[in-house]
């Protein structure tokens, strides 16, 4: 087993999701990252092999896996080296699904949860605006009543999924007394109104298409919204922890791919009479970026079980995002110094994955917002 918290299911998810990305995903990922999108065939091949159901409860043909299953397959899909890829996957699965099964009306689960498993609908979460990360609070996109529906106005930044996917769930606010009044919707593709402003052009995670959108007027019916009116930022934090983990998790994933393929690299390259690993120097920073890796897994898987066990794990899991994503780019900054000019190159993979790694600390609550939730958890 490849730690205490695994049971031969989950290292089951493991090698399978690693093999697949190996296999599916690796070879042709430059091609994706080129186009700036995952193909949906990918997508739909993952549905079928039953990868988008793990935390899907089984009444609704999911496995009804826990934060285990995710910290698992977050890692799994890292290894791919395309966190491109990645996130295309996980926003799906970890951070937009989420807020439908855990928020979602008979009728709306009928309706969209088959096609999320199966690939046939992909999902976006659309909260960020360009005034409104971190602080879900300070959004200004509004919705009012309007007859047997609701009126959305507003915009949206940094929507993963939503250049290309079906569905979005919308955060709006609906009681303007009330910082915290805010409602979800569910929002397809293709309403009326609703519109990708930009297709957005990224630093890093090349292969993910991420949307600016623009919510002209848009009407949706009352059978829209999801779960409570006025509820939406509460709805929405029971999902925080998992969509935290889950950027760790990916970032372990490619950390652990970074340091094999550097240890690999200066083991062969030679330099000085010998090889790069022949020096004290990088060996030790590598063995210390090994340890800091370990480390990082260590306290995720843990931080995973606590949630599992009906723990409350704001603290834990807040501290690994802060301190895991900072030690994955410290690794990535390594590998890539550790490659020489190479390293610098864009034919190389360990330049693309310095780059993509740069977004952890910012995505999913950064860090600042992060080592505050620790601190206030820490003093009486």
């Amino acid at each position: 087993m490849r730690n205490a918290y695994m049971t031969d299911e989950l290292e089951a998810i493991y090698e399978q999701t690693v093999d697949f990305v190996a296999k599916e995903v690796t070879p042709h990922g430059d091609a994706w990252e080129e186009a700036g999108k995952v193909p949906r065939e990918v997508l739909h091949q993952m549905g079928e092999l039953g990868m988008f159901g793990l935390r899907v409860p089984e009444e609704h043909g999911g496995l009804g896996l826990g934060m285990l299953a995710s910290a698992t397959f977050s890692e799994a899909l890292g290894a791919s080296t395309f966190a491109g890829f990645d996130v295309t996957v996980l926003v799906h699965t970890d951070m937009a699904g989420p807020h439908l099964i855990n928020s979602g009306n008979d009728e709306q689960l009928a309706e969209w949860v088959p096609k999320m498993l199966a690939g046939e609908a992909i999902f976006s979460i659309g909260v960020s605006e360009p005034d409104a990360g971190s602080d879900v609070a300070g959004i200004r996109t509004t919705a009012v009543k309007d007859g047997d529906g609701w009126r959305i106005n507003g915009r949206k930044m940094y929507i993963t999924n939503a250049v290309y996917g079906d569905l979005t769930i919308v955060a709006a606010r609906t009681n303007l007394e009330n910082k915290y009044g805010i409602t979800m919707f569910l929002v397809p593709a293709g309403t009326e109104g609703f519109s990708v402003a930009n297709k957005l052009d990224k630093h890093g995670w090349r292969c993910s298409d991420t949307a600016e959108l623009i919510l002209d007027d848009v009407w949706v019916s009352d059978d829209q919204v999801l779960g409570t009116v006025h509820r939406g930022f509460y709805e929405t934090m029971k999902n925080f922890q998992n969509e935290r983990m889950v950027l760790v998790g990916m970032g372990v994933g490619a950390a652990q791919a970074a340091i094999d393929m550097t240890n690999a690299y200066t083991q062969e390259r030679k330099a000085f009479g010998g090889h790069l690993f022949d020096l004290g120097a990088i060996r030790q920073r590598m063995a210390m970026n090994q340890a800091k890796v370990d480390a990082v897994r260590a306290s995720m898987y843990h931080a995973a079980w606590m949630h599992d066990a009906g723990q409350d794990n704001v603290k834990a899991m807040s501290g690994v995002k802060a301190w895991g994503c900072e030690v994955v780019n410290q690794v990535m900054y390594d590998c890539v110094q550790f490659h020489g000019g190479m390293g610098y190159m864009r034919e190389s993979a360990i330049e693309r994955m310095y780059r993509d790694a740069r977004i952890l600390p910012i995505g999913g609550g950064a860090t600042e917002v992060m080592l505050e939730e620790v601190a206030k958890r820490s003093y009486g």
